[in-house]
């Protein structure tokens, strides 16, 4: 693997933030790092060779193109983890799967399309059943505090204390949900979802894929992220490989009282990629769940401190995630979650 230079490192905070819906959208970056065309793509064909860069795709908000969704816990036996991580990795909308130090020890994030048959709850019912769950629980974001991974590759200022203004947050996915998808715009999301060709006219191959004209397009892209249901056109990273070798998921006690402003104040810190507010139980007091990532353990226990520090709140857990098993972008408007449907839908007779 060859080392990133300080230019891999500009550009790849670049991409994660925006690929512009430009005809030539690397010729735009270009001028903006002060370096050709040909050699953005030279640098992201590279860094996608060597598993820094994951995809370069369209990054739209599940809520907002009407998918139910949520974040899920589930208590497995230690000695059928692997086993019911398998299972749950087969449902499509199964986007990230992860090991974690916790009794609940798999945390899996989950989607349905609007007209799934089974619906969210029952379908996480199904999947716990299936994997032998102990228990299972769901998880919804009832407050949307900051969504949007971007990993600071140049390391300039201190991670624990930087701080910026989120880009996407409850505001943001209620525009979002005042206009419904049309069907010409189904065919636009099925294409721009996927991992894009790195060459100088990206978008004019995923035109011709939707049936449409490069302007029309681009045009119907353009409207997305007006309507904030495209939340951006971006890079996403193996964070590993790209240097973040830790992430945790920082679960605090917040009282009810005290939410929205705790809330804003740890969505606030740039190295918190996910605030949300989830539903509690009775053996669960956590409800303001973040996720930092840092390259390594300290870098974020002295974020998740810093954090604790500013709020005053100090009940919480830091769940690390231990292994991955699955992380995949969902796939939208595609046959896969039904074919899963008809497969496992019915209860397996006793």
């Amino acid at each position: 693997m060859s080392k990133m230079d300080e230019t891999d490192r500009k550009l790849l905070n670049l991409i994660q933030a925006d690929v512009p819906l430009v005809p030539q959208p690397f010729a735009a970056i270009g001028k903006d790092l002060g370096i050709s065309e040909a050699d953005v793509l030279e640098r992201i064909g590279r860094l996608k060779t060597e598993k820094i860069i994951r995809q370069i795709s369209a990054i739209f908000d599940t809520r907002a193109l009407g998918y139910a969704s949520s974040l899920v816990a589930a208590r497995i036996p230690a000695e059928r983890l692997e086993e019911a991580a398998a299972v749950i990795n087969e449902h499509p909308g199964v986007s990230h799967n992860y090991r974690r130090n916790d009794a609940f020890n798999l945390w899996f994030t989950i989607a349905v399309p609007p007209d799934s048959r089974l619906g969210l709850e029952r379908t996480v019912e199904r999947l716990g059943d299936l994997a032998g769950a102990e228990s299972i629980r769901l998880l919804p974001t009832l407050r949307l505090f900051k969504i949007g991974v971007k990993l600071d590759m140049t390391g300039e200022g201190d991670p624990a204390n930087q701080t910026e203004i989120p880009a996407y947050t409850d505001k943001e996915r209620t525009e979002s949900l005042k206009t419904p998808i049309t069907e010409e715009e189904i065919r636009v999301i099925r294409v721009i979802q996927k991992d894009f060709p790195i060459v100088p006219r990206p978008y004019d191959g995923l035109a011709k894929a939707a049936g449409l004209s490069l302007d029309a397009f681009l045009d119907a892209a353009r409207r997305f992220s007006e309507r904030r249901q495209l939340r951006r056109v971006a890079a996403v990273l193996h964070h590993r490989a790209a240097g973040f070798k830790a992430n945790a998921m920082g679960i605090w006690a917040v009282p009810p009282e005290r939410v929205e402003e705790v809330g804003v104040t740890m969505a606030g810190f740039a190295a918190v990629s996910h605030c949300y507010l989830r539903p509690t139980y009775p053996d669960w007091p956590y409800n303001v769940f973040t996720m930092v990532h840092g390259r390594n353990v300290d870098e974020c226990t002295a974020i998740l401190e810093s954090i604790a520090e500013k709020t005053g709140i100090r009940e919480m857990k830091a769940l690390y995630s231990t292994r991955e098993y699955k992380k995949v972008r969902v796939s939208y408007f595609t046959p896969e979650t039904y074919a899963w449907e008809e497969k496992h839908g019915s209860p397996v007779p006793a």
